[in-house]
């Protein structure tokens, strides 16, 4: 399987922590894919017309975008413990847990992007800062419930958005009051997947 791929986005970087986890390393080849938002990937295009990572391209042509459907793709391929549980109240919390780091990763995506804007708007920067502030909140008062659940797909969209806020806004101190979803986080970061897909900004 082909993987349109990048070391810096955490996208990405989520579904290589499924692929370490499911140990499925060897059936993978990373093409190495600039996708900016500004500027169309015409290669990229031919298998996923957003222009977007990461993509999967089987082995019979089949294309799979975005990251959450390639990662339950790649759980369906076997590999032990499953990431997205069967039983349904837990698959529902999986994947809430799924939508939240991932909408947390959009949202910090953005914010970066109008950032590095010539002319960033106050207005959405300062929205942006409010819902960081909830979704750190939120994650605090839900660690331990988290780290009670076997580990899965949200546990991995979630520990992926957090390392965002380490690569990305390393100078943003967002373990400050946040000290259970932190001390989650180091534990989280000390998995073998994790460390082998640490974000690398090779522009």
């Amino acid at each position: 399987m082909k993987l349109h791929w990048s070391p810096r986005s955490p996208f990405v970087r989520k579904v290589m922590v499924v692929v370490h986890e499911l140990g499925l390393s060897d059936r993978i080849t990373c093409v190495r894919t600039v996708a900016a938002s500004t500027k169309p990937h015409a290669e990229l295009m031919r298998d996923n017309p957003l222009s977007k990572i990461p993509t999967l391209v089987l082995d019979d042509g089949t294309v799979i975008y975005d990251s959450p459907v390639i990662c339950e793709y790649l759980d369906s391929l076997g590999g032990a413990p499953k990431l997205h549980p069967a039983e349904p109240k837990a698959r529902l919390a999986a994947l809430r847990r799924e939508a939240l780091g991932d909408g947390f990763l959009d949202m910090l995506v953005l914010l970066r992007d109008e950032r590095l804007r010539a002319n960033p708007s106050d207005v959405h920067i300062a929205s942006a800062a409010v819902r960081k502030a909830a979704v750190l909140k939120s994650l605090e008062q839900e660690t331990d419930a988290l780290a009670a659940t076997p580990f899965g797909i949200g546990h991995i969209a979630i520990g992926c958005a957090l390392g965002y806020l380490d690569f990305r806004y390393a100078d943003e101190d967002w373990r400050k009051g946040h000290p259970r979803i932190a001390g989650w986080h180091a534990t989280f970061a000390a998995r073998p997947s994790v460390r082998a897909t640490e974000p690398v900004d090779d522009a």
